[in-house]
């Protein structure tokens, strides 16, 4: 999914509600770009064979991870690394927007999860406007 137009992602963040399910902003060789809205609880999961890239483009982020244990806070225009192989839980008390780096088709509860509530979307990414 290369465009030939630019994507601005406060629109693309505009054009829809739901929380925890990224849509698909672009593509960087086998990367997706993918944006997000959430607020409140992710799952704990892992993905086996690939670090995930989170940038905060408004609001606050938090990442719980396990093995140390241990939790980082991204503020706005904070990004962090999440190792692959290493269990994490994203949340967000007051909503945050993201922007996250994920090889295409990486599904967004990881190979390995807790079981995923109703308000989370377990998808490798939705095109942007669908």
């Amino acid at each position: 999914m290369v465009t030939e137009n630019p994507v601005v992602l406060d629109e693309a963040l505009a054009s829809f509600e739901a929380l925890w399910s990224p849509r698909i902003v672009g593509r960087v060789n086998d990367y997706d770009v993918r944006v997000a809205k959430v607020e409140g609880e992710h799952v704990w999961h892992v993905h086996d064979d690939t670090d995930e890239f989170f940038l905060v483009l408004d609001g606050e982020l938090r990442i719980d991870l396990r093995g140390p244990d241990r939790a980082v806070v991204l503020v706005k225009g904070a990004v962090f690394t999440v190792p692959r192989g290493t269990f994490h839980k994203p949340s967000s008390a007051h909503g945050a927007r993201i922007l996250m780096f994920e090889p295409s088709g990486t599904l967004t509860v990881g190979d390995r999860h807790e079981e995923v509530p109703a308000h989370v979307d377990a998808t490798t990414g939705h095109v942007l406007g669908s």
